[in-house]
This record gives structure tokens, C-alpha cells and sequence, in this order.
């Protein structure tokens, strides 16, 4: 999968992408879990969920109701980047726990240690940014890929943000199908 996710970024025909692939593989990227319990809570679960994000986006670009002209190497972008801001944000730490013979042992889980608290979508945004220019749809699409599960006071600018640029609203139905439906 790192091989298939690097591959994809490479392809990206964008000035300071090659940077930016520098600074994803002196992460722990493609080690880190996707969430702390939710979805793709394992080893290289971030990895995974954004190749299986970019996979749904594609198909449902392919099938959208409107007409929608967006660039291969937007795809990527805001499919494969949409969480970045994961990268060294989740730690192992150790708990007790029974076993299944009952017996107590110590068990690994991981914890969230955010050294850059900026949100969620804006962080990631930030930290592409750093490297590389994005489009407004695309930063949109990535600042706004939680959807309904930022505050509900945000749900009138986020509805406008679907309205203006549905790329937005494809990226959330996206992360949510690999989230819920993939486990990832």
C-alpha cells in the first residue's frame, strides 16, 4: 500500500509535491491508525483509509448527478491528504486487561498527543500548504471533509461551502462510506 500511496502522490504534477512526499515519509504516516476507536484504528490504518477515500472518490466522481470537471491530480490531493494532520498525533500508551483465559496483561492502545492543536481540516490544509499551493476547491473540499460532525452552530457554513463547491460535500460522503461501511 505505501508503494501504491507514494506512486499516486509521485504522479501529482504539482510544484513542491516532491517536498511534500519528503515530509510524509519522515512521519509516521504510514504506521499511523486512522482514529483512536473509530475506524482504521490499527497499524497503518491511515495509510489504508486514505487509499480506500481516494478509491470512492474516484467512483463517485465517475457517477455524480451534475456535471463535475475535476482534475486527476485534484483526486489525489484532497483524497490521499485529506488527513494529513495525523501524522505524529497518535501515540501508544499501555493499559491492563483481561485476556481471554481472564488473566490481566498489558495491552497497547493508542492516545492523542497534538503537538500542533490547529482543528482538523484547517490543520491539514496548513500543513499541505506549507509545501505546496492548493486550489480554493481543493482547500475547501479538505477543510470541510468532516461534514456534520464539526459543531452544529458550523452546519449553515458548511452547507454554503457543499453548495459552492460539491467536491466538499464528494470528499465527506467519501471519508464517511470508508469510515462506516470499509471500517477504514
Amino acid at each position: 500500500m505505501k508503494e501504491k500511496f507514494l506512486e499516486l502522490l509521485k504522479s501529482i504534477k504539482r510544484e513542491g509535491i516532491e517536498d511534500l512526499i519528503k515530509f510524509i515519509e519522515n512521519t509516521d504516516f504510514f504506521k499511523a491508525p486512522a482514529s483512536t476507536r473509530f475506524h482504521g484504528n490499527f497499524e497503518g490504518g491511515l495509510l489504508e483509509h486514505s487509499l480506500k477515500v481516494y478509491e470512492l472518490l474516484k467512483e463517485k466522481l465517475k457517477h455524480t448527478p451534475i456535471p463535475m470537471n475535476v482534475s486527476e491530480d485534484t483526486i489525489k490531493i484532497v483524497a490521499l491528504l485529506h488527513d494529513i494532520c495525523k501524522v505524529n498525533f497518535y501515540k501508544v500508551e499501555y493499559r491492563n486487561a483481561k485476556n481471554e483465559l481472564g488473566v490481566w496483561e498489558k495491552v497497547p492502545y493508542y492516545t492523542v498527543e497534538d503537538t500542533i492543536p490547529y482543528g482538523h481540516g484547517e490543520k491539514s490544509v496548513m500543513m499541505i500548504t506549507e509545501y505546496m499551493k492548493l486550489t480554493v476547491e481543493e482547500k475547501y473540499a479538505i477543510r470541510w471533509h468532516m461534514g456534520l460532525s464539526e459543531p452544529k452552530e458550523l452546519y449553515g457554513t458548511i452547507g454554503n461551502a457543499f453548495t459552492k463547491y460539491p467536491l466538499a460535500l464528494m470528499l465527506f460522503e467519501a471519508d464517511l462510506e470508508s469510515t462506516y461501511l470499509f471500517d477504514v
